[in-house]
């Protein structure tokens, strides 16, 4: 069987009763295979020569109530080819454990810390744990956030010897899925792509703005001056506005904006919304057309705590 050669964090966000897993792997499809999540439980990530069904069978122990460690044991204990396996776990209370088998190739190691465990296998080197351990405990923001700066971490730092090829982003909170129905509060993956990390990003930040719930402002700005020439005018790019754009923001062009935010099932965010973020957002914004409409709604609602 091929080997998932891999980097991942686990951790757990107290504040938020989140828990996730984000990994990056030269391999493909990675999030297929690795990440396993319940709000109600914990997160594990198994990776090596994965064995599955350390997923379930680690969540069904966490609820049950046993600590990571003796999870960790009993997954492994019960397994033969213990020696070949790498397996992270964080419980939702808090409890953290990792092992990497003998087995596994180099770099293969491990890392813990407060709410969250690192590890990695087929590694350039320890660095790699190291940045991604530091990384998370220093970024501020939500989980989802800490978890992609981690891989970024990993990555830069050295990451995956054989190079890059999938990731995946999974984290779980109680009603935190479509409709508030499920736990399912983030869950992204890339399968195959020459920077699976920075597409990881690109695509959260669509999820993000699509199916997260911010917090309402305390007051919104309008679109005016420049900023709403260039909206107006990558509007025009995109097709839903017809007129001659300027520095002025009115009843067409946000008749314009409503169109492009019902094309972009962007519903979640009222249209005064939707415009003030993109006055926030839209000089920290990058690319171009459709990609900087949605990166500049991103870093506008940034501001907004998430539901």
């Amino acid at each position: 069987m091929p080997r998932p050669s891999t980097f991942s964090i686990v951790a757990r966000d107290p504040e938020r009763d989140a828990v996730g897993v984000a990994v990056q792997s030269k391999f493909v499809g990675v999030g297929a295979v690795v990440p396993f999540v319940s709000a109600g439980a914990g997160a594990v990530a198994t990776q090596s020569y994965a064995n599955v069904a350390y997923g379930p069978d680690g969540l069904d122990l966490l609820r049950s109530g046993r600590p990571a460690d003796e999870v960790v044991m009993e997954l492994t204990g019960a397994d033969p080819e213990f020696e070949s396996r790498q397996v992270g776990i964080v419980g939702r209370d808090g409890s953290v454990a990792a092992f990497t088998g003998d087995d596994c190739f180099d770099y293969a190691g491990d890392a813990q810390g407060e709410n969250y465990t690192v590890q990695g296998n087929i590694l350039e080197n320890r660095e790699t744990l190291e940045a991604m351990a530091e990384t998370f405990e220093e970024t501020e923001g939500d989980l989802p956030e800490r978890l992609i700066a981690a891989l970024h971490a990993g990555n830069d730092a050295g990451g995956d010897k054989r190079g890059e090829q999938s990731a995946a982003l999974y984290v779980a909170k109680p009603e935190g899925g479509y409709d508030g129905r499920n736990d399912r509060w983030v869950d992204v993956r890339v399968d195959d792509h020459e920077t699976p990390i920075d597409e990881l990003e690109r695509v959260f930040k669509i999820y993000d703005v699509t199916l997260l719930e911010r917090a309402e402002p305390d007051e919104t700005r309008e679109l005016s001056g420049r900023t709403a020439s260039e909206v107006a005018e990558t509007l025009v790019d995109l097709g839903f506005f017809e007129e001659t754009p300027s520095e002025e923001f009115g009843e067409r062009e946000r008749n314009a904006l409503e169109a492009f935010r019902g094309m972009n099932n962007f519903e979640n965010h009222s249209l005064a919304v939707l415009e003030d973020a993109l006055v926030r957002g839209w000089n920290d914004s990058v690319g171009d057309g459709e990609e900087k409409m949605i990166d500049a709604i991103w870093h506008g609602l940034s501001r907004l705590e998430r539901k």
